[in-house]
């Protein structure tokens, strides 16, 4: 409602500036005063139709110059080019400049104005050019500041929840890993305290192990240790987690090949897949035996752990989504469900090396 106010109140402005000098000086004649609110009125629209605006406008102005009866300076038609120079596009930027140059010259030569008119004109229209372009350039800029501010947010955004997401994933395979393990272990320590005081040692031992383990890995999901923080556990550590899982009673067995170079992230999928299907099948699978395989390419390494269970884990839905959510995030892929050959459950993920 403002910018309509403003509008009508330049082209009043304009109007009255146009026509009154010639009305006041010579005889009233309707003709003139037809040409002047030609010049002038159609600027209540110059938002909406800044090109076509500028036409008309320049229609009377330079019908009113041709008549020697345009005043001093031609506003309607220096409004009308801030305008067109402030809204229209690039396209239509050129040819209202090219019909506004085109007009100007039209409107100094049949009146034969003197040489001094033509660069006195040419500044005028040249400023109202400079002006609608000024504004236009800080709008623009203003509305790339905007988009850009609004892009930066939804990127924190983004990265606020991927890292809580794998904060998540952490703790979860941390916690169900080392947890799951301790039970175990708990539960075979104090079925033979009384009878095998060796046995029962050695189990709680690990306990405390697998304890110590979880909060060192906690901590370093958690972003707590600032100096020396530990790196992220890899293909180097899976060893460990097969020789705490064998603590548990399991026969696991590890098949190790030739397995290339990798980036820390994909040796961390790799650890967190081998450690989450070890956690699965010692909760859910009441299995006896596992292969936990790793064998590489030049540009992949598979990772494939496979017991003969009951295949529980496939009701595990946390623990299998996180692990898709890994291996995804690397570019990898993964596949779960009962073996081909034979009883049991697997789970085989292909991880690129290069992530």
């Amino acid at each position: 409602m403002r910018v309509r106010a403003v509008d009508l109140l330049i082209a009043v402005a304009v109007a009255a500036a146009t026509t009154f000098p010639a009305l006041w000086y010579l005889p009233f004649d309707l003709g003139t005063l037809a040409l002047g609110l030609l010049a002038s009125v159609p600027l209540l629209w110059r938002r909406r139709a800044p090109v076509l605006v500028a036409a008309v406008v320049g229609v009377g102005t330079t019908w009113l110059s041709v008549l020697q009866l345009l005043p001093d300076m031609p506003y309607g038609q220096l409004v009308a080019t801030y305008t067109w120079a402030e809204l229209a596009s690039p396209r239509w930027r050129v040819a209202s400049g090219l019909a506004t140059a085109a007009g100007v010259v039209f409107s100094l030569v049949v009146p034969q104005e003197n040489p001094p008119s033509f660069g006195y004109v040419g500044l005028m229209f040249v400023t109202a050019y400079a002006l609608g372009a000024g504004v236009r350039g800080r709008r623009d800029r203003i509305a790339f500041l905007e988009e850009r501010t609004r892009r930066l947010t939804e990127a924190q955004a983004a990265a606020a929840t991927n890292e809580r997401a794998r904060i998540a994933r952490d703790m979860h395979d941390v916690l169900a890993h080392s947890v799951g393990l301790m039970v175990v272990q708990a539960e075979g320590g104090a079925s033979v305290v009384r009878t095998d005081v060796d046995r029962a040692e050695a189990a709680f031992d690990a306990i405390a192990d697998t304890g110590r383990e979880a909060l060192v890995q906690l901590r370093h999901a958690l972003g707590v240790l600032r100096e020396q923080a530990p790196e992220a556990a890899g293909v180097d550590a899976i060893p460990s987690l097969v020789e705490r899982a064998r603590r548990t009673g399991l026969d696991v067995r590890l098949e190790r090949g030739a397995v290339p170079p990798m980036r820390s992230d994909v040796g961390a999928t790799a650890f967190r897949v081998v450690q989450e299907a070890l956690t699965n099948v010692i909760k859910h699978a009441g299995a006896q035996r596992v292969l936990v395989s790793l064998t590489g390419a030049a540009d992949a390494v598979e990772v494939t752990v496979r017991d003969d269970g009951r295949g529980g884990q496939a009701v595990f839905g946390h623990g299998l989504s996180g692990m898709l959510e890994r291996v995804q995030a690397v570019g990898g892929t993964l596949r779960t469900g009962p073996r081909a050959d034979g009883p049991g459950f697997e789970v085989a993920a292909s991880l690129p090396v290069g992530g």
